[in-house]
C-alpha cells in the first residue's frame, strides 16, 4: 500500500510535517491543528506514529522526537508525486473557494 492511500491522509500529513525537523507528538498535533483547525487526540496521533515507526518511515530519539528515516523521505516523495498527480489542478481548487 502506498502511503498516500491511507484513510484521511494522516500519515502523509505527518510525514510532510516532519520533512524539515523532528517533533514530538504534541508538536505534530499542534501543527495539524494549525492546518486543519482541530487538534487531533493522542489516540489519533500516536497510533499513526507507531505505524510509521513500525514500517521504518520514522524514527524516534531519546527525547521522543520523531524524524523521517531515509526510507521515509523516499515514501514521502512517492506520496507527493501521487498527491500531485491526483490534485494537479490544486491551484484551480484554491481559486474556487476564495
Amino acid at each position: 500500500m502506498k502511503c498516500c492511500e491511507m484513510k484521511g491522509y494522516l500519515s502523509f500529513l505527518i510525514m510532510w510535517i516532519l520533512r524539515n525537523k523532528g517533533m514530538n507528538g504534541a508538536e505534530i498535533a499542534r501543527e495539524i491543528e494549525k492546518r486543519k483547525g482541530k487538534k487531533p487526540s493522542p489516540g489519533t496521533i500516536y497510533p499513526a506514529l507507531k505505524d510509521l515507526k513500525d514500517r521504518d518511515i520514522v524514527t524516534v530519539d531519546e527525547h521522543k522526537k520523531y524524524s523521517l528515516t531515509a526510507e521515509g523521505e523516499e515514501k514521502l516523495k512517492e506520496s507527493c508525486k501521487s498527491f500531485y498527480k491526483t490534485f494537479y489542478d490544486i491551484d484551480e481548487m484554491f481559486e474556487f473557494f476564495k
